[in-house]
């Protein structure tokens, strides 16, 4: 289900001060100027107003909900050359309805007529046809719509953030809401609960920008309608899971970053950047399977820098694997360096669904000498703040809960993502997730270390690597009854004692 976000309404800067912006984070990194010159026409030139078109992957898999679908259906509007921007306001007296305006570099333009604050009216028309029934007639549907409700960047060279409202929330006595989509990012038309009521089955889905809305925005005939084939399922069929796996070949983002123009080093980063610095907690609620054959835990690697760990992936051409980016940001958050830190991939596995990135953290058990006895299968993550670990250090983002969570791990139809960890939080991981264990059953009875390591291989930018390590001492042995157990000694004055805090993330 969607988490809910704390609404933020942001003071939106003038155009021409964002795309400064985006000029300056372009030029810092070495990379072409695509957000800035675009927008930003030369003296005496026309301003670029934005390319629109509406996109959707091959072939999607919905699960039935509550009587509705739970799923955003994989369509977006891509968004290149100027961002797309949408005012709605109303007259305080509410004695005539509201009015639409898209605020395009060439001028205002009037959207078609309104009856909502914040909800375009009859954006979409939508088109279904029942692959079991071909004869049956078409479901037509028109659909109100809020632009961007959520969205991820499609051009690494784009402005870093998103300088419009997260999320859309209507009230009948609205006043006035914004949304919109930046250049080089896609934002989505529907919301998780499309709010179709279909069986389970396949259906031919068109989805199309309705005539009024498509003219004033400048969208072609081809640019204003995408399809895809719907398959639903019920919850059972999966655990209410999404089922990737019958996606075929989704194209790339259209470039990633040049790697000249990336960093190297920490030594290579502007002077006072600042960066994360990740370490690793204790292992916690550690316990033998009820078989006895797998040492069970819980761990947590936390940011205790000064700035969020950012990492972005951009999708492969035909491949269920990302290319990885770790972005830096200066004191006001805007982007100023990256550097390829390796892959993410679609990890398909019940209790996951969602997209990982590598070489994140490791996980071993250790002899009593600290030789490794066995690896964890745990390899890969999704990135995500789910504790608070220290908000009282340098940097640390106290409103940071669940931050970018809307798309942290994603569905199998997104061709690009973004995973953050934000200074001062940690991400929980607990022995309920597939590959976290350890197999025991060949292991003699004895002192051993829980290790968990943070970024093993070096691969990420962080401002000290020497605290990345944490042990935890276990003793397993087997009782009078022939059962295998372990014993945790305390960490200091830390009682676990009253239960585990279980995080069911992955």
């Amino acid at each position: 289900m969607p988490l809910e976000e704390e609404f933020v309404i942001h003071h939106l800067s003038p155009r021409r001060k964002r795309w400064g912006i985006a000029a300056l984070a372009a030029a810092a990194l070495g990379a072409p100027l695509l957000a800035a010159t675009a927008t930003t026409p030369a003296s005496g030139a026309e301003p670029t107003d934005p390319a629109i078109e509406l996109v959707a992957p091959d072939k999607v898999t919905a699960y039935a909900y509550r009587g509705g679908i739970y799923s955003d259906l994989g369509f977006r509007l891509e968004v290149e050359d100027a961002p797309l921007e949408i005012w709605s306001q109303r007259a305080p007296d509410y004695l005539t309805l509201p009015t639409a305006v898209a605020k395009l570099p060439s001028g205002d333009v009037t959207l078609p007529e309104q009856e909502q604050v914040g909800q375009l009216k009859r954006f979409v028309k939508i088109r279904i046809v029942d692959r079991n029934n071909p004869d049956a007639a078409p479901i037509r549907r028109f659909r109100s719509s809020c632009v961007g409700e959520t969205s991820e960047r499609i051009h690494p060279d784009a402005e870093f953030k998103n300088p419009f409202p997260r999320t859309c929330y209507y009230s009948s006595f609205a006043l006035g809401a914004v949304s919109g989509i930046p250049a080089g990012w896609a934002g989505t038309i529907f919301g998780y609960e499309s709010r179709l009521r279909l069986k389970p089955g396949q259906y031919d889905l068109t989805v199309r920008v309705t005539k009024g809305y498509a003219e004033a925005l400048g969208m072609s005939p081809a640019e204003r309608v995408a399809s895809t084939v719907l398959t639903v399922k019920t919850e059972d069929d999966c655990r209410g899971c999404r089922e990737g796996r019958s996606t075929p070949r989704l194209s790339p983002n259209r470039h990633e970053p040049d790697p000249s123009g990336g960093v190297d080093s920490i030594a290579d980063l502007p002077p006072g950047t600042p960066t994360p610095d990740l370490r690793s907690l204790p292992a916690f609620g550690i316990q033998v399977s009820r078989n006895g054959s797998q040492l069970q835990f819980a761990a947590n690697v936390w940011n205790a820098g000064n700035s969020p760990l950012v990492v972005d992936g951009f999708r492969r051409d035909g491949e269920d694997v990302m290319d990885a980016y770790q972005y830096f940001l200066d004191e006001g958050g805007n982007q100023v360096a990256y550097q390829e830190v390796g892959t993410m991939v679609w990890h398909p596995a019940p209790s996951h669904n969602h997209w990982h990135f590598n070489d994140f953290a490791t996980y071993e058990l250790l002899n009593a000498d600290q030789t490794r006895a066995v690896r964890s299968g745990k390899e890969s993550f999704c990135l995500a703040n789910t504790d608070a670990v220290d908000l009282t250090g340098d940097g640390a983002a106290w409103d940071a809960y669940e931050e970018d969570l809307g798309s942290v791990c994603g569905g199998y139809e997104l061709r690009s993502i973004r995973e953050v960890l934000s200074a001062g939080w940690g991400d929980t991981y607990t022995q309920y997730r597939a590959g976290q264990s350890f197999p025991i059953k060949n292991l003699p009875d004895g002192v051993y270390y829980v290790r968990v390591l943070a970024n093993p291989d070096s691969t990420l930018i962080e401002s000290d690597t020497t605290n990345n390590e944490s042990l935890r001492k276990v003793r397993l042995y087997t009782d009078r009854h022939g059962v295998r157990r372990v014993k945790v000694p305390q960490v200091g004055l830390v009682d676990e004692s009253g239960g585990i805090y279980d995080q069911f993330r992955g």
